[in-house]
Parts: structure tokens; sequence; C-alpha cells
């Protein structure tokens, strides 16, 4: 865990520079405030682009922190931004979501244990699962 926090702080320094071309590709950084603390977290997450719209997904607790219809403070290609954002919860809606982000990003369905048929394509009962698991998604349009 302390090694995925120090890469964190790099990566969240990397994000807010104007030097974020590279990791900005496929990373943004969200300024999440907590529903209960307050307290506020930068969290950074792989996106895949669909149309105009960017997917994310995790398991993790923070995602609960994200609601529908409040705008997020986020930073993307080493600028700050407002997003929209759609939160998916429902079973096929995830599923869906991460089926988008799999076939852009191996490395998302690894991390998530979400196997790839042989075109590209995530295994239903690995996203079933991970859904059980607490996997959320979201949707974000940037303004």
């Amino acid at each position: 865990m302390r090694i995925q926090r120090a890469a964190n702080w790099v990566v969240t320094r990397l994000l807010r520079s104007p030097l974020a071309g590279g990791p900005g590709r496929s990373l943004i950084l969200l300024h999440v405030v907590g529903r209960k603390s307050g307290k506020k977290y930068d969290v950074p997450v792989a996106y895949v682009r669909d149309g105009d719209e960017l997917v994310i997904g995790s398991p993790f607790g923070w995602m609960r922190n994200l609601r529908t219809g409040e705008p997020l403070a986020v930073h993307y290609l080493g600028r700050p931004h407002t997003a929209d954002v759609v939160v998916h919860t429902a079973a096929d809606a995830v599923a869906a979501d991460y089926t988008v982000i799999c076939r852009g990003n191996k490395q998302f369905a690894s991390f998530n244990n979400i196997r790839l048929d042989a075109t590209g394509n995530p295994d239903t009962g690995d996203l079933r699962a991970a859904w059980e698991l607490g996997a959320r998604s979201a949707r974000l349009r940037i303004r």
C-alpha cells in the first residue's frame, strides 16, 4: 500500500502539470470530496474515451463519493476542468461500462481480474463478480 501511495503522489503531480501529455492520455485526476467527512482526495484514475465521454470504473470506496448531477473538479490533460458526472451502480450498467474500459485498457481488466477472450471481450462472469465485489462506474463529460 505504501508503494501505491508513493506512486499516486508522483502521478498526481504529473497530472496537475502542463507536462501531463503522456500520462494524461490515459489518466485523469479527480478531486473528490468525502460525503460525510468533507475531506478532499486527489484520485488518479484510468479512463477510456467513449464518444464525448470519459468512462471510469473502480471497486474502491472513493467512488461512493461521486454523485450523478453533482459537478466534479478534475485535472484533464494538465488543466483544471469541471466534469458532469453520471454514476452507474446497477449490474447491467456497470458491466456495460466495464466492457468499454476493458476493451480499451487491458491493464484495467487484469487489475480487476477480468479475463478477456481472443477478440478482447471481457468474460461476463468476471464482470458480474467485479460488480458483486463493489465495482461502480461513471461517465464524465468535460466542460
